[in-house]
């Protein structure tokens, strides 16, 4: 395995992992001695580190991860310098989410010989949140729920060229562009951060702060900060409340 060049989350510093750093395990079924260079760009390293135990066994699974990022600045020069074939792109980032990191890798996904392509891994299964990073040029999008041997399989699919989306979430895309209407503006909704989103649409659904905790990777008291937060937006009581406002807008 070639060296993985990696953007460390909490010092802006990129730093080169040892060579010889994956572990060789029994082949899984399916590769066929497939490859494929990735890339991982999502701000919580615990995540980061999770998704490399699970598919970056490169003998078991095929999955070679040549570097990793935490912020859109550091996503941009680590896809750069390392050309992958695909990036598994978090939504939600510092500096201006994947939408921007799409943005700025224009010219790498319209490269005829070595395109760059990119597939969401995101824990928001929003509307908005799927069809933004699809009209910016993503191949695919999957939630943070899908196993790891299906997310091996959806990065062989992207690196193929074919288009790959989580159950019901391909409907969003599928409406989007058979419509030619501008979706209408919620100014409620705008007055969010994506984070405050995220953790709205966890309330509604019934989850209590420590789930919704473990689902976003922040603490509790993370939690308790974002729903006053929202309450306050939103001019709003309580989470009851907010779960009915929710469900009346189905973001549920």
């Amino acid at each position: 395995m070639s060296d993985a060049t990696e953007a460390n989350g909490t010092t802006g510093e990129a730093e080169v992992a040892e060579p010889g750093r994956d572990t060789a395990g029994p082949a899984a079924e399916g590769t066929a001695g497939r490859r494929v260079r990735v890339v991982l760009v999502d701000d919580h390293r615990m995540f980061r580190t999770g998704v490399q135990a699970e598919i970056g066994q490169t003998a078991r699974t095929g999955v070679e991860v040549v570097g990793e990022a935490a912020d859109v600045d550091q996503a941009v020069s680590v896809i750069t310098s390392t050309r992958p074939e695909v990036v598994l792109l978090d939504v939600h980032l510092p500096g201006g989410g994947g939408v921007e990191v799409l943005r700025r890798s224009a010219a790498l996904m319209a490269d005829p010989e070595q395109p760059v392509r990119f597939l969401a891994l995101s824990v928001s299964d929003a509307a908005e949140d799927v069809i933004g990073v699809i009209r910016g040029g993503a191949r695919g999008y999957v939630t943070k729920t899908i196993t790891g041997s299906d997310l091996i399989d959806s990065i062989f699919r992207v690196q193929e060229g074919d288009a790959v989306f989580s159950p019901r979430l391909a409907g969003f895309v599928l409406d989007a562009f058979a419509s030619t209407d501008a979706p209408p503006v919620d100014e409620d909704m705008d007055r969010l951060t994506q984070r405050e989103r995220e953790v709205l649409r966890l309330i509604a659904r019934g989850y209590a702060y420590k789930e919704i905790g473990k689902q976003l990777f922040i603490s509790v008291k993370t939690v308790e900060s974002h729903v006053s937060a929202v309450l306050r937006k939103l001019q709003l009581s309580n989470r009851h409340e907010l779960t009915r406002w929710a469900t009346a807008r189905r973001l549920v």
